[in-house]
């Protein structure tokens, strides 16, 4: 049976591997709807590919570029900005939608997809981050399944399936440590753009690999986790795994702890979400355990980089504080990258902003949106 997919983010990291998945199986999985931010080459690429029927930019600028380089004989319809965001996240064709556009642009188009009863696939941690009560109870409440994409958390869907929840004593998620394990805050002060953005284990966008960097990909992972599995943010706890062969594991009331592991390839667990509840045989090669040799954890340095302890932080207040730190520290990392302040300036932007918060408890979509805005102006304004 063939499952049509609406992907949200095709020319990121994500979207690029999910349509590798697409052409090595094209008897499985078709696309109906794309769509993506500035890369208009990359989409030309992948629209005369795959053949979708609806494509979303961000503004009229690319939309025109599309057109000029795909001319009017394969030219589907496009539309710009957040409109063509929700349009290709309903599409009526699309069965799954896999959400992996960068930062909360995701929450609206996702809440749209609910509403029309789509499958989620979700790569985008910053929308359970910033909307994660009003997310989980949309989708309760239509029983639409959310499939979560991220390595870490589909090692907890997987391995929590058969598990009763009052089983579980906690969920541990993996992180690698990045390109600055082991050192020092005062070795922070000095690093560079290009050092940041070397990781050592995946080859992420630039906005995540930042994050990684400074461990707020595992703070978001924790609220995301939160929200995912009913679990409150005392029993999740992160660990560091350099290797990144364990992605993440659960440790059971009566001591015993459950691991899935791996090869490092988001092919796997995008593979997992596209098919699931199947298995399918994959294009990757088996793990060798003993090529691996051994594996290692420590735990993570929370006084160097205290991204960690703001997430807790941010899910044990509520409400809004969530959607304001991921707010803050998208500001803060856009203007690390640009060069513009030091890498230390985003720890310290992100909890200036979370000091100032005024927190609207229980939050609608209204009040996380201008909580978003809020963070973003006040993230500038030391």
């Amino acid at each position: 049976m063939q499952t049509s997919l609406a992907i949200l983010g095709s020319t990121g990291s994500i979207g690029t591997n999910v349509l590798d998945l697409v052409a090595r199986y094209p008897e499985r999985f078709r696309v109906t709807a794309l769509a993506a931010g500035r890369n208009a080459a990359l989409l030309a690429e992948q629209v005369r590919r795959f053949r979708p029927e609806l494509v979303a930019v961000a503004d009229a600028a690319v939309a025109r570029e599309l057109a000029e380089r795909l001319g009017p004989a394969q030219r589907p319809e496009v539309l710009v900005g957040e409109a063509g965001r929700l349009a290709a996240a309903t599409h009526p064709a699309a069965q799954s939608v896999l959400v992996s556009v960068v930062g909360s642009l995701g929450l609206c188009p996702t809440l749209a997809a609910i509403g029309a009863g789509k499958r989620i696939l979700l790569a985008n941690k910053e929308t359970l981050v910033a909307g994660g009560e009003l997310v989980m109870t949309a989708a309760a409440q239509a029983g639409v399944e959310i499939i979560p994409v991220d390595s870490e958390h589909s090692a907890i869907f997987q391995c929590l399936r058969g598990e009763a929840g009052r089983g579980i004593r906690r969920l541990l998620l993996t992180a690698s440590g990045g390109p600055f394990r082991g050192m020092s805050r005062a070795e922070l002060a000095g690093a560079s753009v290009a050092a940041a953005l070397n990781h050592p284990r995946w080859r992420m966008g630039r906005k995540v690999t930042i994050d990684s960097a400074t461990l707020m990909n595992k703070a978001l992972e924790i609220i995301e986790a939160h929200w995912l599995f009913a679990m409150p943010p005392a029993q999740i706890d992160v660990i560091v795994h350099p290797q990144s062969i364990v992605h993440s594991l659960v440790e059971c009331i009566d001591g015993s702890v459950l691991a899935q592991l791996g090869v490092t390839d988001m092919r796997l667990p995008i593979l997992y979400a596209l098919a699931y509840p199947e298995r399918m045989t994959g294009p990757l090669p088996a793990l060798d355990l003993v090529q691996v040799g051994s594996l290692s954890f420590e735990a993570p340095d929370n006084e160097t980089f205290p991204s960690l302890n703001y997430a807790k932080q941010a899910i044990t207040i509520g409400g809004t504080m969530p959607a304001v730190l991921n707010a803050a520290n998208e500001v803060a990392v856009e203007r690390f990258l640009a060069g513009e302040v030091p890498l230390l300036s985003i720890f310290e932007t992100v909890a200036r902003v979370m000091e100032r918060h005024q927190v609207v408890p229980h939050p609608d979509l209204e009040s996380i949106l201008d909580a978003d805005a809020w963070a973003r102006s006040e993230a500038l304004h030391p």
